[in-house]
């Protein structure tokens, strides 16, 4: 699978890069990788008054929570690196939101993954993350 980007051009012919549809190129990917894993996600970009989640998915018994990082190089740090403590926190918060509005009961199984694009370099990182 080709994990670049399309660059959009400006009418003055140098790269304009848009990070939200950046990001919505490279989710899509996510979801066409994951679901040739056997995931089937269920929601995409899901919003509360807390923050989002850029994927919720089944696998298996699971209900899983997936955040989808790009980096392009390493100057920033790698793209599991981007999923901070405090990002962790929220993808959790606003987890936890998505149960009680669908009525799921939190001693159902829960993971959460982190879908890591550095480059080319495509890195699926299963339960990343303690959480509910």
């Amino acid at each position: 699978m080709d994990w670049k980007a399309e660059n959009k051009k400006s009418g003055s012919g140098r790269k304009k890069y848009n990070r939200r549809s950046i990001g919505a190129c490279y989710e899509q990917q996510a979801v066409i990788y994951l679901e040739e894993l056997g995931y089937r996600v269920i929601e995409h970009n899901y919003y509360c008054h807390l923050g989002e989640i850029d994927l919720i998915a089944r696998d298996g018994a699971y209900l899983v929570f997936l955040e989808v990082k790009y980096r392009a190089g390493s100057s920033f740090g790698s793209a599991a690196e981007a999923v901070t403590v405090w990002k962790q926190r929220r993808i959790c918060q606003c987890a936890a939101v998505y149960m009680k509005q669908h009525g799921i009961l939190f001693d159902h199984p829960v993971r959460f993954d982190v879908l890591a694009v550095d480059g080319n370099q495509v890195t699926l990182i299963k339960n990343a993350f303690g959480g509910i």
